[in-house]
């Protein structure tokens, strides 16, 4: 096994059995990606509240971040057809991504070189012949050409050929679309770092969107995402779930500036709980949302079994009859929480049962508001048929996951309580005297390496 951990606390000292000791106790095999521990100490030092609520700051990533950073726009899914676009926006800046041809995908910055008006509205997506400007008519071609100029014999000193619309670069990896707003970036490979070899198992590239939620969150975007990088929050915020994992138990890794893992096993009850559960009971948490089902009707572990291994099995025999292959696959890359996340703001889910990719951005230009795209990523079938990707579907600060048409009622509530903590946090940013949050050394690790790249970027030092 691959191990690279030297923390004063972790998986080598906590009281608890860590992941890999878990696996190795229940003989499972895991492919390498997974066999492999990678964390480092990087520190004790708080981290300022201010980073979460000063416009000054604010302003100093929308500067030195996101104008330099790979971030994911879309899926491919979303522009198949030639002139199929997407508007990506984040804080000030929106971007035109559009397929201008069957092999060839560009991106625009969304401004009128006339006036300014933007030429497609904001977070909007479809199909067009060309880019018109709403104000004056201005038309670009899809590659980003100058077409037309209404009462063209006005603008003599108008360079045609030079008044191109203005790109930012754009590649994919898995699926995905990203843009990246610096004319000098690296290439999209290097800047993955781990995540191209790490994935190459899951296929991201075959899979398709089933649900699609955007949700509005009265918090800065670090603090929303950083709700999603740790585990220690379970035990108070869902303790329902302290009956399908073990919260200590959970193994986190970071792998150079950009990528960072949660990796947590399923049907390992959490050592908080007052008793211990049989194997059977264990396999009823994975199949709460299930509770139609009658008793009779309930798969029952094998003697001498366990929840994980049923439950993987109870998968496998769903996704074969959804005309899904799973055998390239270990049990925990059917049944657990895997979670890389990407630098700035992309969170990737490569397992089958927990199958999301999370997105969070400022909302507009308040430090204090963001927004949180949810997406469900399923496995294509092995016919290849592709379905539709669905509109997304907004909800405001105080609506529920639960009122979107085809979310899990448990998962919703189980977002719920994730999101609903966050305007508390970002309120107890002002209210504190103290001026700043305090991490735990190895369960918060992502949070202090997500800011400890944050500061390379805002100092402008190397990231690798």
């Amino acid at each position: 096994m691959n191990k690279h951990v030297n923390i004063p606390w972790g998986p080598s000292t906590s009281p608890e059995p860590s992941a890999q000791e878990i696996l190795r106790r229940l003989n499972e095999q895991v492919p390498p990606p997974l066999n492999s521990e990678h964390a480092e100490f990087l520190g004790t030092e708080d981290i300022a509240y201010e980073r979460y609520t000063s416009p000054e700051f604010f302003q100093r990533e929308m500067d030195h971040i996101w104008t330099r950073v790979w971030q994911w726009a879309c899926r491919l899914e979303h522009i198949p057809e030639v002139g199929d676009y997407v508007v990506y926006d984040i804080g000030k800046y929106s971007i035109i991504v559009v397929r201008t041809s069957p092999t060839e995908i560009r991106a625009f910055h969304n401004s009128c070189l006339h006036r300014g008006t933007k030429l497609c509205a904001s977070h909007s997506q479809g199909s067009k012949p060309d880019f018109r400007c709403p104000f004056h008519g201005w038309t670009w071609n899809l590659d980003g050409t100058l077409k037309d100029i209404p009462s063209k014999w006005d603008f003599a000193h108008v360079d045609e050929a030079r008044f191109r619309l203005p790109e930012v670069k754009v590649d994919t990896w898995g699926g995905f679309v990203f843009i990246n707003m610096d004319e000098n970036a690296r290439p999209l490979h290097e800047y993955l770092g781990v995540i191209p070899e790490h994935f190459r198992n899951w296929d991201m590239e075959n899979r398709y969107i089933t649900l699609h939620i955007q949700k509005e969150l009265p918090c800065n975007w670090k603090a929303a995402a950083e709700a999603f990088m740790e585990n220690y929050h379970t035990r108070e915020t869902h303790p329902q779930l302290l009956a399908s994992t073990s919260e200590p138990s959970t193994q986190y890794d970071i792998y150079g500036d950009h990528v960072s893992r949660f990796y947590a096993l399923m049907g390992i009850q959490s050592p908080h709980l007052e008793r211990k559960l049989t194997e059977q009971e264990l396999l009823d948490q994975f199949l709460i949302s299930d509770s139609s089902v009658k008793e009779q009707h309930r798969p029952k572990v094998p003697e001498g079994g366990t929840a994980r291994a049923t439950m993987a099995k109870i998968l496998r025999e769903q996704f074969a009859a959804g005309d899904v292959e799973t055998s390239h696959l270990s049990d925990s890359e059917i049944v657990d929480t895997i979670e890389y996340t990407i630098f700035p703001n992309m969170f990737v889910f490569p397992g089958l049962s927990l199958p999301m990719v999370y997105r969070f951005r400022p909302l507009g230009n308040d430090p204090e508001k963001s927004l949180f795209d949810l997406l469900y990523l399923r496995p294509v079938p092995r016919s290849g048929e592709r379905p539709e990707p669905p509109e997304p579907v907004r909800i405001g600060i105080h609506d529920s996951y639960t009122s979107v048409p085809g979310m899990d009622r448990n998962m919703g509530i189980v977002y719920d309580q994730d999101t609903g903590n966050l305007a508390h946090q970002q309120e107890g940013f002002h209210a504190s005297k103290k001026p700043g949050e305090t991490l735990g050394n190895y369960q918060e690790i992502r949070i202090r390496h997500f800011h400890r790249t944050i500061d390379k970027y805002l100092n402008g030092e190397p990231v690798k």
